[in-house]
């Protein structure tokens, strides 16, 4: 059967029932507005709360775009974990139930970033090795968490033998992880590869998976790749005239991120170091190198403001002459047979090139480039670094003129408006349409798509049945001191009273430590801290266990996922406010108040809104979820912007009285403790 000739209810019905899920109006409604957007080429932001089944909402419309066209929809997300739940998930599922409806079965592929497949060049010693002396003896990391290491030289002989017998090469079929050092051995960036000269070209783990994406229906891929791509013309992404951007909250921070510049010493020693075994001594580019650590050592944290202190720009400028004449030394270095040679040419050679981009940069800033430094002392070296103000622009010329794009997540509102996100994207005010009206359509494929519409399907669930969110105004409203004496006595009052099963969210590793130490010594509970084991184990023990606590920080905002009793208390010590001394947010503040708007609404109380929903938005996962979210943030309550926060969260019953909020979570425990039976809070 033609594609075009099912009805897309009838298409979205097959998929639903093929992974077991029920029928949603709001799902539907997302999918018909999806077709439409695509159909009139224009642009469609949309909200979906948690249950509306998002992800089938686009995949089928996608799917069926793709087979109708013969032209690939793309899909981008955020975070591993959706890429994960689509690809692993969701797409085998739904390709074969549509497969019955539709011309053919389309078929799909994940595409990630070259350094995260085995380079087999670099395994057969086309590279030259990047350790210092000794360091195959260091101990390292394999999960982020510093006691869970292991001999770097025996994580590299592992990704050996593994590199023998995988079939993908893909980082994430790991049974073990390694730690990122370790990877760098046996892998390379884009800009390291040699391209089609190389020896293991035909075999190449991410040409293949390269290939598979060309030829795909639907690809899955994240959202720096994709804004890398569009910005720079690499040609990774297969042409396409459709995006659909998933956890788009994230979309503008991993742009930026991606787009982001950084020098440092160590950055310039390393490619002193390549450029050694290559034969090239690289005297005067190490000695600019140690030059620029003794120019940014006095300066301040922060943000640079206006120009650069003239040592500091004498040095950038000295860095940039001496790498452009290593750069080009470096092209001939070396001894020509020797098979790790090309290799080693090519890499430094890319390394030299982002030092030269970075210091030009700098040098000559865009007008709304930011520049600021950070001190590390764990590393014991200073970062200069550059960032857009805005990648708007970027967005809506390389991106946004030239396909349709579906800009969706839980949480795109703010004061219950689309435009402060659609204006991230590069999308105007005045461009605005209703989805059901044709305003902005157009049946060119070479027009400019400026038009947007955008729409709010709500949730399924019955937020005010089914939780409550509570807040502390009693408490001292919070400081620069710390977590108050006050405060973690009301969260060992409200674990209490849930018997645990408390998400512990915190602004700060040193609130949650504190918060964690003090549950613990009072009340003799489990408490599971971020940084005591990888993020993936510490969620997997606290959903296997009905009264175990987790406490961290920003990481689990948004990236867990726990229904049922397990998690029944979400506890969010303040309000998530970037901090005051943060450059880009403190920047952006500016630039709205220069145009006459209230910078620190348009900016902080956004961002603070937005991470409060995905915060909040952790207790209520499925309709049989049942539980509070407990704000220890007085603010919420008595400052003018905490009604502008609340409405960003869920729908929850709400009351400022910790009487109430206490016995509440009483009767909940005591229901969970006996038979089973129907009941809510």
């Amino acid at each position: 059967m033609n594609a075009s000739g099912t009805d897309l209810d009838q298409l979205l019905a097959t998929a639903v029932a093929a992974v077991g899920g029920a029928d949603r109006p709001g799902q539907r409604a997302m999918a018909h507005a999806i077709e439409r957007s695509i159909e009139l080429r224009r642009h469609l932001l949309v909200q979906a709360g948690t249950g509306t089944g998002k992800s089938l909402a686009y995949l089928v419309p996608a799917l069926k775009r793709a087979i109708d066209r013969g032209t690939p929809v793309v899909i981008t997300t955020a975070t591993l974990a959706l890429q994960s739940q689509i690809v692993a998930k969701d797409l085998p599922r739904i390709v074969e139930a549509l497969g019955t409806k539709l011309e053919r079965v389309p078929s799909f592929s994940l595409l990630k970033g070259r350094g995260n497949y085995v380079c087999l060049h670099k395994l057969e010693g086309g590279y030259p090795d990047e350790l210092e002396e000794g360091s195959l003896f260091a101990e390292a990391s394999v999960t982020g968490v510093k006691h869970d290491s292991e001999r770097l030289g025996a994580q590299v002989q592992r990704l050996r033998e593994w590199a023998q017998t995988t079939d993908t090469g893909d980082r994430d079929d790991l049974d073990t992880p390694v730690s990122d050092r370790a990877w760098r051995q046996v892998s390379v960036t884009g800009s390291q590869c040699i391209g089609s000269s190389c020896p293991f070209h035909d075999e190449c783990f991410a040409e293949r998976n390269r290939a598979l994406a060309r030829e795909a229906d639907v690809i899955v891929t994240n959202h720096a790749l994709y804004a890398i791509d569009a910005f720079d013309g690499h040609g990774i992404i297969p042409e396409h005239d459709v995006v659909v951007i998933d956890e788009a909250h994230e979309f503008v921070d991993r742009v930026t991120s991606s787009v982001t510049e950084s020098l440092h010493q160590g950055a310039i020693r390393g490619a002193v170091r390549e450029l050694r075994s290559l034969g090239v001594s690289a005297l005067e580019l190490d000695d600019a190198g140690s030059a620029l650590q003794e120019a940014l050592a006095p300066l301040p944290d922060g943000r640079v403001r206006g120009e650069l202190e003239a040592r500091l720009r004498d040095t950038l400028a000295a860095i940039r002459a001496e790498a452009e004449s290593a750069r080009e030394e470096a092209k001939n270095a070396g001894d020509s047979s020797d098979a790790t040679t090309a290799g080693a040419r090519t890499s430094v050679r890319a390394k030299l090139q982002q030092i030269i981009d970075v210091c030009e940069r700098l040098l000559a800033p865009h007008e709304d480039d930011v520049v600021y430094l950070n001190h590390s002392e764990a590393l014991g070296r200073t970062f200069i670094d550059v960032a857009p103000l805005s990648v708007a622009g970027l967005v809506k010329t390389r991106i946004l003129d030239e396909r349709t794009s579906i800009f969706t997540s839980a949480t795109l509102t703010f004061g219950g408006r689309f435009e402060s996100a659609a204006f991230s994207f590069g999308l105007r005010a005045d461009k605005h349409a209703e989805p059901e009206s044709d305003v902005g359509a157009t049946r060119s494929e070479d027009a400019v798509r400026e038009w947007w519409s955008a729409l709010d399907v709500g949730s399924p669930f019955a937020y005010a049945q089914q939780g409550i969110l509570y807040v502390a105004s009693h408490l001292p409203a919070p400081g620069r001191e710390g977590i108050s004496s006050a405060t973690l006595d009301h969260i060992v009052e409200l674990i209490d009273a849930a018997g645990g099963g408390a998400l512990g969210l915190f602004s700060s590793r040193r609130a949650a430590e504190e918060a964690a130490e003090y549950v613990r010594r009072m009340t003799g509970r489990t408490v599971l801290l971020q940084g005591e084991d990888s993020n993936a184990a510490l969620a997997s023990r606290f959903r296997q266990s009905r009264d175990t606590c987790l406490f961290g920080t920003r990481t689990f905002w948004q990236g867990i996922d726990v229904a049922g009793e397990a998690c029944r208390l979400v506890l969010i010590d303040r309000i998530p406010f970037p901090r005051p001394d943060d450059p880009l947010a403190s920047a952006r503040q500016e630039k709205y108040a220069r145009l006459g708007r209230n910078g620190f609404y348009e900016v902080a109380v956004r961002q603070a809104a937005l991470s409060m929903a995905q915060g909040a938005g952790r207790l209520i996962r499925a309709e049989s979820d049942r539980g509070m979210v407990a704000v220890l943030d007085s603010r919420l309550a008595t400052k003018s912007y905490g009604g502008v926060i609340r409405q960003a969260i869920p729908p929850l019953w709400t009351t400022r009285d910790s009487a109430v909020a206490l016995a509440a979570l009483e009767r909940l425990r005591t229901e969970l403790a006996a038979p089973p039976h129907p009941g809510n809070l």
